[in-house]
C-alpha cells in the first residue's frame, strides 16, 4: 500500500494528464472503474477481478492524493474513518455483550438506526428521499419514483404516464428549435425520467432492459464487423445502408 502511494505521488509530481486532474474529473473513473469490477465479477474470471479491484482501488489513492495536497485528508484518513464507521455500525460484532445473536433482518435494522443517529448528530436535514441510494441514474430515478408514488405523488394509469412522456418530448422538440444546449439537456433528461416512470408503471426495471439492449447492439454490431472482414473490407469503408443490411440479418439470424 505504501508503495502505490508513493508511485502515486510521483504520478502527480511528474505526469502531465495526473498533474491534470481533479476531484471532479476523476469521479467518472471511479464510476466505469466500479462498473468494470461489476462485470468481472459477474463473468465469474478471477484474474480479471482481481485487475478491475486493483483499478478501483487506484481511484480511492488517486483522490485522496489530491486532497492531501490540498491539506483535508489524506489515504491513511480515509482508511481510519471506513475502521470507525464499520465498528460503529457493527456493535453486534464489537460490543456483543450488549447485542447478542441478531439475525440478518435485526442487523439491517440496528444498521439503519445506527445511519438515523449519525445524521442527527451532524444536522443533517431529513428526507424520505434520503434512504434513495446516489447510484446509476436510472436506478436511483425509479428508486426515487418509487418512493415518492408511496404517499400519493403519482400518476393513476400507465396511460397518465404517457401522456407526461409526449409531453416533455414537445417541450424537448421546441428546446431544439430553440438551440438552447442548457435547455436541451434539461428537457432531455425530463424525456428520460418520464420513460423511466412509464418502465416502473409497467413493472419494467429501466436498468435492466436498457443493459439488455446495449448487449443486443453489441451482439448486433459485432456481426456486422466480423460481415465486413469476410466482405474484405471493414465498417468504415462501409456504406450505412450497407451496415443497415447486415444489421437486418443479425436480427433475422435471432428469431
Amino acid at each position: 500500500m505504501e508503495k502505490l502511494k508513493h508511485i502515486m505521488q510521483l504520478l502527480r509530481k511528474e505526469c502531465a494528464w495526473d498533474q491534470k486532474q481533479t476531484p471532479q474529473s476523476l469521479t467518472k473513473y471511479a464510476i466505469e472503474e466500479a462498473y468494470e469490477v461489476e462485470d468481472a465479477v459477474r463473468t465469474g474470471h478471477v484474474p480479471a477481478i482481481k485487475d478491475e479491484l486493483g483499478d478501483l482501488l487506484l481511484q480511492v489513492v488517486f483522490q485522496s492524493q489530491m486532497y492531501s495536497e490540498q491539506q483535508y485528508f489524506d489515504f491513511d484518513d480515509v482508511v481510519n474513518a471506513i475502521i470507525e464507521k464499520l465498528i460503529r455500525r457493527h456493535p453486534h460484532v464489537f460490543d456483543k455483550q450488549n447485542f447478542e445473536n441478531l439475525n440478518a433482518d435485526q442487523v439491517k435494522i440496528l444498521w439503519d438506526q445506527i445511519k438515523q443517529q449519525e445524521k442527527q448528530q451532524r444536522g443533517d436535514t431529513t428526507s424520505r428521499l434520503d434512504n434513495v441510494k446516489h447510484g446509476p441514474a436510472l436506478i436511483q430515478a425509479q428508486d426515487i419514483q418509487k418512493n415518492v408514488a408511496k404517499v400519493g405523488f403519482d400518476f393513476a394509469t400507465v396511460q397518465d404516464a404517457m401522456q407526461k412522456v409526449h409531453e416533455e418530448w414537445a417541450e424537448l422538440d421546441e428546446a431544439m428549435q430553440s438551440k438552447d444546449q442548457s435547455k436541451i439537456e434539461d428537457e432531455f433528461g425530463d424525456c428520460l425520467f418520464a420513460m423511466i416512470n412509464v418502465g416502473r408503471k409497467l413493472n419494467v426495471s429501466s436498468e435492466m432492459a436498457l443493459l439488455s439492449t446495449i448487449t443486443k447492439f453489441r451482439r448486433r454490431f459485432a456481426f456486422i464487423e466480423q460481415s465486413a472482414t469476410q466482405l474484405q473490407t471493414t465498417t468504415a469503408d462501409m456504406s450505412l445502408e450497407e451496415m443497415d443490411a447486415l444489421w437486418e440479418q443479425a436480427k433475422l439470424q435471432e428469431k
